[in-house]
């Protein structure tokens, strides 16, 4: 519980992100030099390096509420600016991509957070899980491997709009 607090398993349980799982991501999501990439629930490190290896000229920062999670994941991400704090009360402002890996439960606020605080053009990209009500600008399914969604904030004129997913 010292580790990974009952606070942070309503977000997501601990589950790493697979070494490879965003492998093909910066060819569908492009990211401009030195472009801010957040991994908003970072645990372990393992998303901060998956994206590290996206995009080696990002500036990759993690957000962790766990101290230890937190420290564990500045320790095996020297290259990554890492800190202790609540994804939900963090700004996300300034960032081109943020990346989530939580539960289902959890995208439709993950979207009303990135339309409230991302520019028009940053990306939400989440592992395995959809953003309820929402059609993905990219979507990654390699064989074999979890699906990665991509979904591009919108501008201004259509900021958080609903639209139904076709087929669903």
């Amino acid at each position: 519980l010292l580790a990974y607090p009952v606070r942070a398993w309503r977000d997501a349980p601990l589950f790493p992100t697979p070494a490879d799982a965003l492998r093909g991501l910066a060819d569908l999501v492009p990211m401009p030099a030195k472009g801010r990439v957040l991994d908003a629930g970072c645990g372990l490190g393992h998303g901060l390096a998956a994206l590290h290896r996206c995009w080696p000229q990002a500036r990759i920062e993690g957000i962790e509420w766990s101290w230890p999670l937190r420290v564990l994941a500045a320790w095996r991400c020297p290259w990554a600016r890492v800190r202790q704090g609540d994804m939900w009360a963090a700004s996300w402002a300034g960032c081109q991509v943020v990346y989530c890996f939580q539960r289902p439960e959890s995208m439709a606020r993950a979207w009303q957070k990135a339309c409230a605080e991302l520019a028009p053009g940053a990306w939400l990209v989440s592992l395995d899980f959809e953003v309820p009500g929402q059609l993905p600008s990219q979507c990654l399914q390699r064989p074999g491997a979890q699906t990665v969604w991509a979904y591009q904030v919108p501008g201004l004129a259509d900021r958080c709009s609903t639209r139904p997913a076709a087929g669903r």
